[in-house]
């Protein structure tokens, strides 16, 4: 009896210690509840954490997918379309020019351009540099086919040149719109790269508007700058948009040391009123003044014996033009036109060029150690040789 008891005892004290250990770590025993009205008074003892508050579940951005139609959606720029409809319109150009050694014997030297046909019945367009001076040209079609040129009607100031061949039929370019054209638009540029055909090059427009220096006395105006590449051939070939409109002429790269993606293509929108006048006149009309010029500087001042060391120093006056009728006189330097001061002679050149014909204008000159006032009325150029 005294074995069982101790038995008995031993069992109690052991679901005491359960019942005990059971409380203490917030548990419940089966088919009881843990919660603070269980623990009666002591239940302070023991915080509780708060239940978290309820969350409402995310709205989705969009909940039904986005599909896209791969029949409706843009497309990558289909420059092999632009190209295969331009190119039976581009041309080269070759040239021959009478170069003179310096021990004055006299050699033939081959040039390459490029050109894009404008109007059906043979009329190409391509710069002044590709052709001038040239002996002979040569038209090269994409089909092969080639034509001497017939005539020739060049404008140095805006380096663009019209070329007119016996051919009927071609494939003409059509114009577009470059005042529209946008920093970031994708264009193409071909032409005769390197003399070595026709091919072409894909790049952006950089900036528009630009105005560069081309030569002494000689700027251009209005120029798309891009970095498709424009390489020696690609002068004249067209500059062309996604819609295969030509925007620009190529005419200019920039060729130095460290310098990349800079080419420069003459706009439509400053080029087609030049070509116009070329097909049409033969010749380009502008504000005439009627005198030759070179740009003064310290050198010339010195050796001239000048008063000033800046401006444009008169070497001859056209008989009967509005500089004679003014009373201009070579060996006079002027220094202001509508007292806009003319440093170089290309300054002069785009100052006059910027009026009307029949236009008044204040020609500010030194004769001597004297500073002079005189009024010309702008007259229309003459034809070329005259």
């Amino acid at each position: 009896m005294k074995t069982k008891t101790i038995k008995v005892k031993q069992i109690l004290a052991s679901l005491v210690l359960l019942v005990v250990l059971l409380v203490a770590t917030g548990c419940a025993l089966p088919g009881t509840t843990a919660s603070s009205a269980a623990l009666g008074p002591t239940s302070a003892a023991i915080p509780t954490s708060p239940s978290p508050p309820a969350v409402a579940a995310p709205t989705p951005i969009n909940p039904s997918p986005v599909i896209i139609d791969s029949k409706t959606a843009s497309p990558f720029p289909d420059f092999v379309s632009v190209i295969a409809n331009v190119r039976p319109s581009v041309v080269a150009i070759t040239t021959e020019v009478t170069g003179f050694s310096r021990f004055g014997g006299a050699f033939t030297q081959e040039g390459a351009g490029s050109g894009w046909i404008i109007d059906k019945d043979g009329i190409i367009v391509t710069n002044n540099h590709v052709v001038e001076g040239a002996n002979s040209i040569t038209i090269t079609l994409e089909d092969g086919r080639t034509f001497p040129a017939e005539k020739v009607y060049t404008d140095p100031v805006a380096d663009l040149a019209v070329v007119k061949i016996n051919a009927q039929d071609l494939p003409s370019l059509r114009i577009g719109d470059s005042s529209k054209l946008n920093v970031g638009e994708q264009v193409v540029a071909i032409g005769n790269s390197l003399g070595m055909g026709i091919s072409a090059t894909e790049g952006i427009v950089s900036a528009v508007g630009v105005s560069l220096s081309v030569s002494p006395g000689e700027t251009l105006s209005g120029l798309i700058q891009t970095d498709a590449a424009i390489n020696p051939g690609n002068s004249g070939g067209p500059l062309v948009d996604l819609q295969g409109e030509v925007v620009g002429i190529n005419s200019i790269k920039v060729a130095q040391v460290g310098v990349e993606g800079m080419g420069y293509a003459i706009s439509v929108e400053e080029a087609i009123p030049i070509i116009d006048q070329l097909i049409t006149n033969g010749y380009v009309i502008r504000p005439y003044l009627g005198a030759s010029f070179y740009t003064v500087d310290q050198f010339v001042a010195f050796r001239y014996g000048l008063a000033v060391n800046k401006g444009v120093l008169v070497t001859n006056v056209a008989f009967g033009s509005p500089a004679d009728k003014a009373g201009l006189k070579p060996g006079d330097v002027i220094t202001a036109i509508d007292d806009k001061e003319i440093s170089d002679e290309g300054v002069l050149t785009q100052t006059i060029n910027s009026y009307q014909i029949d236009q008044k204008v204040k020609v500010t000159y030194w004769r001597g150690k004297t500073q002079n006032t005189a009024y010309a009325t702008l007259a229309e150029s003459p034809p070329p040789g005259q």
